[in-house]
């Protein structure tokens, strides 16, 4: 199995301070890079926390060295106008010497509402973001700029702080569409399930060559039932259709989309419990579609207990090339 392995950084289960921490033990326990969600709300009441992300970015880049950084994902179309992303993003690429990368998609009803505008339609969305890359890589070039297009005014402007390098972007996509536009103007691909034919998509329209990240979540718990149980607590919108992800606008209305969850169903989406095996397969589903980055989310409280498996059982084995039928039960 020859794959990157990066940990996720979950907002919503976690504060500041605990995302800082985590990032540090990320790496000091063998994972490559790791992805930090950019949210205003959580999903659920439950998981309690959504700290700004460039405050926690700026601390993440102090407290690690060599652990590649990314969004997983920012929205710059409609609470954050994109030449302040533009901005954000070149600073922190400073902060990071390098080692920040930029993930964007077109972002969820739950965060956007905020400021009180219309929610657009999808292809309306897509739209947005497509100019609203356009803008910050405009913005990155130097100098004073000024854009006027069909969602955004930009006038006078110039980021002072800019890197040698712009930062990379990435693009999230769920579907054929958004696939595509990622191929066309990102630098990479970010999928959170191994669908063949979105990865297919995005390398048709431009992405050939260009890096694909994968998410898997998981939860390392002593038993599967445990695993199951805490999947249930924390993340229950894991059975939430794909379609309300983008527009319920509400941690309440999610609870209430997730009321018909059970244990057993979250078992089959997640896997869950101490064997390696299970962790390994999910991984690898990544690997037989051709992607080489894949980070993983560990669902609940218990994150020193998922690094130290991880540190232990499945950073090992993915160095010795383990699959998943040989690799060692726990």
């Amino acid at each position: 199995m020859a794959v990157q392995l990066g940990y996720a950084l979950s907002s919503e289960e976690h504060g500041p301070l605990e995302l800082v921490r985590n990032a540090r033990r990320a790496e000091e326990a063998g994972f490559t890079f790791a992805m930090i969600s950019d949210h205003y709300h959580p999903w659920t009441d439950r998981q309690g926390n959504s700290p700004f992300v460039w405050s926690v970015l700026g601390g993440i880049a102090q407290a690690t060295t060599g652990l590649r950084v990314g969004t997983a994902v920012t929205c710059p179309t409609i609470r954050i106008h994109p030449a302040i992303i533009a901005q954000a993003a070149a600073t922190t690429s400073l902060l990071f010497e390098g080692r920040f990368f930029l993930g964007l998609g077109s972002g969820e009803n739950l965060n956007e509402h905020i400021l009180g505008q219309r929610w657009p339609v999808a292809d309306q969305r897509l739209e947005m973001l497509d100019e609203a890359v356009e803008v910050m890589r405009l913005l990155w070039r130097g100098g004073m700029k000024t854009h006027r297009g069909r969602h955004y005014t930009v006038e006078n402007a110039k980021v002072y702080n800019l890197p040698q390098r712009p930062p990379d972007v990435f693009l999230a996509a769920a579907g054929r569409r958004a696939a595509a536009l990622a191929g066309k103007v990102a630098d990479g691909l970010i999928v959170v399930a191994p669908q063949d034919q979105t990865v297919e998509a995005f390398r048709q329209a431009g992405g050939g060559g260009k890096p694909v990240i994968g998410q898997v979540k998981v939860c390392h718990a002593a038993s599967e039932e445990v695993g199951a149980r805490t999947v249930m607590e924390w993340w229950p919108t894991m059975a939430v259709p794909g379609a309300l992800n983008s527009e319920l606008s509400l941690p309440s209305q999610f609870e209430q989309a997730a009321k018909s969850a059970n244990e057993e169903q979250l078992r089959k989406l997640v896997p869950c419990g101490p064997d390696p095996a299970r962790h390994l397969a999910a991984i690898q589903k990544y690997v037989d579609i051709g992607v080489e980055q894949v980070y993983v989310h560990q669902i609940g409280p218990d994150q020193e207990g998922f690094l130290r498996f991880y540190e232990r059982e499945i950073i090992p084995a993915i160095s010795a090339g383990a699959a998943p039928g040989r690799a060692r039960r726990a």
